[in-house]
């Protein structure tokens, strides 16, 4: 009986543990079954064949932490500075060229900070909100003005140009690329003023030369004077380049400044800068027709205010065929129209536009840049009959100096071609309407 008992007992546990042998044969089956359908196909056991899995699974996740740590080391070489944020904005990593851009000193490899506490930077922070909430990568430029513990140290950190290219990852986590522009900044601004001081020196010398052209001109007789009326035109060209240089880069350096504000009566402006250029008109039968208030006027200063009419109506007059007819229309526009801000209740729309070749589609995100003429006059193909290439050549000034008058005065400028004319079309907004009278129109 004991034997038979001891027989029993033996073969009940035996299947017990070939059971449990079965069962865990099944799980590891499970197991492995994601991990590839070739672990089905070795002729090996289970548990090895779990153990080589484990084995490619842990190469693999070195393989990644080293190409992580590569790119890591790409991104503290690379010119640019680069941080990444989580959904909750705290700092998760940046590169070298962030923390020097935005003077994270106080920040570790490792720390987990919120990026508010380490950067106070309104527009950075909004910036990021706006990647996150739209899932779309984002650009934008701001003055940045660092802030360190230090007050000492403080007073020796300059406002920077920044530029920041945000993009949406994984887990609403952000990305952004930093870019230092103050550097290029600089030397935009020390380029102009080196050739600031170079018109300053060619003008005594332009105007000595003039001074021998106007004394030859009265001296000699035809045909020969023709040598020297094309001396005079073309020193009166380069006298009016470098005037123009010095305009330009006055309003741009100290553009509040140079304004002397007043109320301006428009219409009135736009009509006397008409009776002065309109004798350049009668060899072309140009007529001019405006359309809106018969009275409305803004804060402005008239004498730059009349420079810009006379600059654009000029232009409209060169490239205009024969005949045809330069439209002005002005219109008063509520603040939600005027996109420059919620400032002004009101704001005036002045709308310049010509029958003459219009722009190339190619120049007209150019054509306020200096020097920029877009293959020596927009483009001239197609010019007005009569008119050459030399004939209406000016010096690349003329537009951008306007928009640095119009932006002087808080308002915009945009350059077009009308659908109906074909021509150019000039349209200005400028806030801060001072008085409209009911609509008129005039021809």
């Amino acid at each position: 009986m004991l034997l038979l008992g001891f027989v029993l007992g033996l073969a009940v546990g035996f299947g017990f543990w070939l059971w449990q042998q079965i069962q865990l044969n099944r799980y590891l089956e499970r197991v492995l079954q994601p991990l590839g359908s070739h672990s089905g196909k070795i002729g090996l056991p289970l548990l090895p064949c779990l153990r080589q899995e484990m084995s490619t699974v842990k190469q693999q996740h070195q393989d990644l932490q080293l190409s992580l740590q590569t790119y890591k080391e790409l991104l503290d070489f690379a010119p640019l500075g680069y941080l990444q944020v989580d959904e909750e904005n705290q700092l998760l990593w940046c590169n070298q060229q962030a923390r020097e851009i935005l003077h994270l000193h106080r920040w570790e490899p490792g720390q987990v900070r919120l990026l508010l506490e380490l950067v106070r930077s309104y527009e950075l922070d909004q910036l990021i909100e706006q990647t996150r909430d739209w899932q779309k990568p984002q650009v934008r430029e701001w003055i940045f003005h660092p802030s360190l513990d230090n007050p000492k140290a403080m007073l020796e950190l300059k406002p920077l140009a920044l530029q920041a290219f945000t993009l949406p990852l994984p887990q609403r986590e952000v990305g952004v690329f930093l870019e230092n522009r103050q550097p290029l900044l600089d030397m935009n601004h020390q380029r102009d003023r080196s050739f600031s001081d170079l018109a300053h020196e060619l003008r005594t010398p332009l105007t000595s030369i003039r001074l021998v052209a106007e004394t030859l001109q009265t001296r000699l007789e035809p045909p020969l004077d023709r040598w020297v009326n094309r001396l005079m035109q073309e020193v009166d060209r380069l006298i009016n380049l470098v005037q123009s240089w010095l305009e330009l880069t006055e309003i741009e350096t100290n553009s509040t400044m140079v304004l002397n504000l007043e109320s301006v009566d428009v219409r009135s402006l736009i009509a006397s800068v008409w009776e002065t250029i309109e004798p350049l008109t009668q060899n072309q039968h140009l007529s001019i027709s405006y359309t809106g208030t018969q009275k409305i006027c803004i804060q402005a200063d008239k004498s730059r205010m009349y420079q810009v009419f006379v600059n654009l109506l000029d232009n409209s007059i060169k490239y205009s065929p024969a005949d045809t007819t330069i439209f002005i229309e002005m219109k008063v526009i509520s603040v939600n129209e005027f996109i420059m801000g919620d400032r002004f209740s009101q704001a005036l729309e002045i709308n310049i536009i010509d029958s003459g070749i219009g722009f190339a589609t190619t120049d007209l995100p150019h054509v306020f840049e200096r020097f920029y003429r877009g293959d020596k006059a927009r483009h001239h193909e197609s010019l007005p009959e009569g008119k050459t290439i030399t004939a209406i050549t000016g010096s690349g000034l003329g537009l951008a100096i306007v928009q640095q008058i119009i932006i002087a005065h808080g308002g915009i400028i945009k350059a077009m071609n009308h659908p109906d004319t074909g021509g150019a079309w000039i349209q200005i907004q400028l806030p801060e309407v001072v008085a409209n009278s009911p609509r008129q129109d005039y021809s």
